[in-house]
């Protein structure tokens, strides 16, 4: 029997959670260094499972079944087809990684935290084992149960150590949003689950998604239950309009919730919509995509516009979260592997950057007691660590060279651009996408000009000009760990844009699959649309005769 890495990185903090819970109160000091030692167990497990599939990675063309590695597989309710089985394949390793590299960045930010520590600890745990589960499920009902597990602990958090203005508002939409979005997803799930049998190899229905993801439905069954499946976790996403959530759940959680949230938690809707909606459903995502990427197209300029407009830190940086997680989705509508894989690579990036961003604000917050743009000023005298590690996410957010936005948004534009080729039988909902794909990318390049604009902005606002020490009575100095934490997340952005082949080769060994299944679609509605032409040119002869 092989060693259960995946068990473990998913299973390990609910273990840890539950002994949290265990401790006497006054022991909340061993409370916060149990959650780091489940958090560098998963760090460690996560590197190497990423290390070894990167060393074995599956030649194109394989079919994603045999793609998984460190499987995992054991009966759970058989008689209804629910299994419990665990696999990664490359892209799934990937966010696994992500999420162990931002839970530690997490757990290491809330070391202050001296307010119910063991409740906070144990809730933080649940949550990223949601998250873990959700990466690395194979079986469908597994992945919703974990998809669960990851939202509820959300509510809980944000009402009891939110910001007490918002944090009861904020924490009851955002659960609504999300369960609500879930609960459409599974319907169209089950509706899939009963008709699996008659258009899969699987003799009795089956959530065993290597089933699912070679399935054949029937066009007009795809047609009709792709929107519920895939918007229902894009909701998580933050894809437009379902996304005004998101920036009230980010300024009223505490720092890392807001971290693992925007971190990771919405690369979880991103990744759900990918492998349960787009993988399974190829001939459904090909009919909808030209309505999605003009969704995505909104998400990416709108989240900027609005992002401009803001004056509390945390507003702008949540605006912003939903602008770029807009690029995920886009990158995921060109249907072709450049746009797959930088939407794949978007997501790591977003998601480190992101938690770097919510860190240095809760740093400033925790000395300043302010998030205000007008209140705040000159703060890279006081906290010059905070202010160097703002300024290089916000390089990564402007997408500049050299660091990992650049790696990821150059190649979501590219496939977007490329998305002009397309085979979808001439047009897409009766655009041509010679025009409309391009057009696509050149407004979206919008955002980028804007994001310069707010980020550059608030660095000048913050951190530079008059720092008058009088009006901080609680500045001080940044803790080890806090600067530990900066340094690891910048590492990231700055290895993956100058050595990009550490995960590029790994997101394009994930996504080929899908994309594959997406061709072979395309080539369906080539063939649909020339059997059209002929029909109507028939029809035409025959009436002029």
């Amino acid at each position: 029997m092989e060693f259960p890495f995946l068990s473990i990185i998913a299973l390990s903090p609910i273990a840890f959670a539950i002994i949290i819970l265990m401790l006497p109160k006054e022991r909340s000091e061993n409370a916060r260094m149990l959650g780091l030692a489940a958090m560098i167990l998963g760090l460690v497990l996560s590197v190497y499972v990423y290390v070894a599939y990167n060393q074995n990675l599956p030649e194109p063309g394989t079919r994603w079944a045999d793609t998984l590695m460190f499987m995992e597989e054991h009966d759970w309710v058989p008689s209804v087809g629910i299994n419990y089985i665990l696999g990664v394949d490359g892209m799934s390793a990937t966010l696994a990684l992500l999420t162990s590299i931002v839970g530690l960045g997490g757990v290491l930010i809330s070391w202050g935290i001296d307010d119910r520590t063991r409740e906070f600890y144990a809730f933080f745990m649940l949550l990223v084992a949601g998250v873990q589960g959700v990466f690395v499920a194979v079986d469908g009902f597994l992945l919703f149960f974990f998809y669960e597990l990851a939202v509820l602990p959300m509510y809980l958090m944000i009402v009891i150590w939110g910001w007490k203005e918002t944090r009861e508002y904020a924490a009851m939409k955002l659960t609504l949003y999300l369960l609500i979005g879930s609960f459409i997803s599974f319907i169209a799930f089950l509706v899939l689950y009963f008709q699996l049998p008659q258009y899969s190899t699987a003799v009795a229905p089956t959530f065993d998604l290597r089933v699912w993801a070679e399935a054949s439905f029937p066009l007009n069954i795809q047609q009709i239950w792709f929107l519920p499946l895939f918007l229902g976790f894009a909701v998580l996403a933050g894809i437009w309009p379902l996304h005004n959530w998101s920036p009230d759940g980010h300024v009223a959680a505490p720092t890392a919730v807001s971290m693992i949230h925007a971190g990771v938690l919405m690369k979880l809707g991103a990744y759900a919509s990918m492998r349960v909606g787009i993988q399974i459903l190829p001939e459904g995502t090909v009919y909808w995509m030209p309505f999605i990427i003009f969704l995505t197209l909104i998400n990416v300029v709108y989240g900027s516009f609005v992002a401009m407009r803001q004056r509390d830190m945390k507003y702008l940086i949540g605006y912003s979260s939903v602008s770029h997680m807009g690029l995920v989705s886009m990158g995921f509508a060109t249907l072709n592997l450049t746009g797959f894989t930088g939407a794949g690579i978007q997501m790591v990036s977003h998601g480190v950057m992101t938690a770097l961003f919510f860190s240095v604000v809760g740093m400033i917050y925790d000395r300043a007691h302010s998030r205000s743009m007008d209140e705040l000023s000159g703060m890279v005298k006081a906290l010059p660590w905070a202010a160097v590690a703002f300024i290089i996410g916000g390089l990564v957010s402007m997408g500049m060279p050299g660091l990992s936005g650049f790696i990821a948004e150059f190649p979501i534009f590219l496939g977007v651009w490329q998305g002009g080729s397309l085979n979808l039988g001439g047009t897409a909902f009766g655009l041509n996408p010679s025009l409309y794909y391009p057009a696509i990318a050149i407004i979206s390049a919008l955002g980028i000009i804007i994001t310069a604009a707010y980020i550059m902005r608030a660095i000048g606002t913050v951190f530079f000009g008059d720092y008058i020490a009088d009006k901080w009575h609680d500045m001080r100095p940044l803790r080890g760990i806090d600067k530990f934490t900066l340094v690891m997340f910048v590492v990231v952005l700055i290895a993956i844009g100058v050595f990009p082949a550490v995960i590029a080769p790994m997101v394009k060994a994930g996504m080929t699959p899908v994309v594959q299944r997406l061709q072979e679609a395309q080539q369906t509605f080539t063939v649909m649309d020339s059997m059209h032409t002929a029909a109507t040119t028939l029809i035409s002869w025959l009436g002029g005769a």
